[in-house]
């Protein structure tokens, strides 16, 4: 059971990354967001957040669904995940200059959150037992 738990969140960790790479790598090549190194101004982070939102919605979902059991534990196991990595982003980007600092932190913050939507949104739709 404990492989079954782990390949859930460790899905829902590849769905969102995947995702989230597909849609970056299009904007850039489509010339929404700037090419190259260039930082992203506060209008474009916006629109990163709302976008890596409804993606991290969309893993946790995945994520609940994959779970065993208990989806909405599962669901925010992968927001503890998102959280540590977020932290590490805003580590790693705080004084690199790749666009605002709200950013990241934003990130952060809504790991959590996100995931648990993800999952309340996947544990609504199951039938009542």
């Amino acid at each position: 059971m404990k492989g079954k738990s782990v390949w859930a969140v460790v899905a829902g960790i590849l769905f969102t990354i995947v995702i989230t790479m597909c849609v970056d790598f299009i904007l850039h090549a489509t010339g929404v967001f700037p090419r190259g190194s260039a930082p992203l101004t506060n209008g474009l982070s916006l629109l990163a957040t709302a976008y890596r939102f409804v993606i991290s919605v969309a893993g946790a979902w995945l994520t609940a669904k994959l779970a065993p059991q208990n989806p909405l534990k599962h669901a925010v196991i992968l927001g503890v995940v998102g959280t540590v990595l977020g932290l590490a982003g805003v580590i790693a980007t705080w004084n690199a200059g790749m666009g605002p600092r709200w950013y990241p932190i934003a990130l952060t913050v809504l790991a959590i959150p996100q995931c648990w939507l993800g999952g309340r949104w996947f544990v609504s739709g199951q039938p009542k037992s």
